[in-house]
Order: C-alpha cells, then structure tokens, then sequence
C-alpha cells in the first residue's frame, strides 16, 4: 500500500465508532450490549465526493493512476475559483474529485492553498445531506453557524451543464468535517459517467479530542463517520484500484 505521509503511518490511533460513542454517552446499555468500536474500513453513509489537491492536474492525474491502475477523466473548470477538476468514480453517487489550480485563471484565489503543496493530498469531502434547505433550517435550530446554500455550477467537457446547491459550515474543525452539497434535480450526478475501476476502501478522521468531534460529526449532523483518537487532526481515505491501494491524508490540517 503506497501511504502519503509518514505521519500516517506512525500512528495507531483508537477508533470512537459512531455506535460506541451514542452507547457511551446515552448510559443506557449494559456492557454486555454494546457493540465493539467498529473498524477502520467504514465510509460515511452521506460522503458523496472526496477533493484530492495537488498543484498540476496532470501531476494528480499520473499519481492516482500509477498507484491505483485508473486515470481520471477531464471534468472541467471552475470559473472565479482558480481551479480545474479531474473524476473518477469511487461507485454509486461517490466520486474522487482531482483538484489543481486552473492556469488560465491565475489571479484566482488559491482557496485550498493549492499551490503550495509538494505531493497531492486531501484538502475537504462533500457530504449529500438530502434537501439543503432542511439542513439549512435545522443547523440554525441547533445553534450551528453556517453559510448558504449557494449556487454553484460547471460546464462539463461535452458541454452539459451541472448544477448544485452547497452549505458550508463556520466552524469545520480544522477541515474534518464537510462541506454539504445538493446537485440539481437535472444535473447528472458525476460519479455516473466518471472512469470506473477505484473503491472508496476507507474513510476516516483522526484528531486528539474524538469525543467531542463524535459529538458533533455523527450525534448532530448525522454523518456516521469513522474518527480516530490521533495527533494532528487530519482526515485520512484509502482508494482500492486494480493496480493497487493509494493512502492518502490531509497534511498540514486545513480550515477553510
């Protein structure tokens, strides 16, 4: 298995499942009842994309396919944002975006510090909550500040284009929660036509405090997502191709 950083392989963190934390923090199971933590391999049930940054898109593209066996397809632009995309898909509505500064729009700003990295890493995933909307309303309930939804939308090579709704929380915990989006009802989801071949194997985030992120991640917002007791905080994914599997982390944390 080809691991990004070094760091990831040094640590052996303990896992908080979403199920052991509400049994932990309810009280209202015997011991004989509860169930173990779960183990590594799970993937949030609401993920609906993962961003792999790098600073060349053809760079991201030769890297994920030396390691994995599949090369991802050109997907587009993203006006007023500095970026272009590359997608694979990771199986039904679940893709792998590869995400890269845009050449032709140098003056963008560089939201995920893009430019600066020297080997491709992760940078946010995406979650599909359902109606945003509903989200929306219920984090304002809850006392959770967030901003949107908001519009954004992309010209497909063949010309076709998508269209999507997302929600972005204020406070992301140092880049290991997602970012919420809804795709048109006449949009076609992108993992649907992306190159197939990759698996999402493994998802996770390691952080010092997995109590409090379980608090948050998977009691209030519902994510269901694999957090591990680690120091720094990062997120980590682990993509199964023909070729072989690819580890890769987010390095330094981000917070956007």
């Amino acid at each position: 298995m080809i691991t990004c950083a070094k760091a990831a392989e040094a640590a052996m963190p303990d896992q908080i499942s979403r199920r052991y934390f509400l049994a932990m923090t309810a009280g209202a199971l015997a011991a004989s009842t509860l169930s173990l933590p779960a183990t590594a391999n799970e993937v949030p049930t609401l993920l609906d994309h993962i961003l792999l940054g790098c600073n060349d898109l053809d760079h991201g593209i030769d890297f994920v396919e030396k390691h994995t066996g599949v090369r991802a397809a050109f997907g587009g632009i993203h006006p007023g944002r500095g970026t272009r995309n590359a997608l694979l898909s990771l199986g039904e509505r679940r893709y792998l975006e590869i995400i890269a500064p845009d050449p032709q729009q140098s003056n963008a700003p560089d939201i995920y510090k893009l430019k600066g990295l020297d080997e491709p890493r992760l940078v946010t995933w995406a979650a599909h909550p359902g109606n945003i909307l509903d989200l929306a309303d219920r984090l304002a309930k809850d006392g959770i500040a967030a901003e949107g939804p908001t519009p954004g939308s992309r010209k497909r090579p063949d010309g076709k284009l998508l269209q999507w709704q997302t929600l972005n929380l204020k406070d992301n915990a140092s880049g290991l929660l997602p970012f919420f989006i809804e795709w048109s009802a006449d949009s076609s989801h992108p993992s649907s036509d992306a190159p197939r071949g990759c698996q999402l194997s493994s998802f996770d985030a390691l952080t010092p405090d997995p109590l409090s992120l379980s608090r948050t991640a998977n009691l209030v917002l519902r994510l269901d997502l694999s957090i591990l007791k680690g120091d720094p905080a990062q997120l980590r994914a682990t993509f199964a191709g023909p070729k072989g599997n690819l580890t890769v982390i987010s390095w330094p944390p981000y917070d956007f």
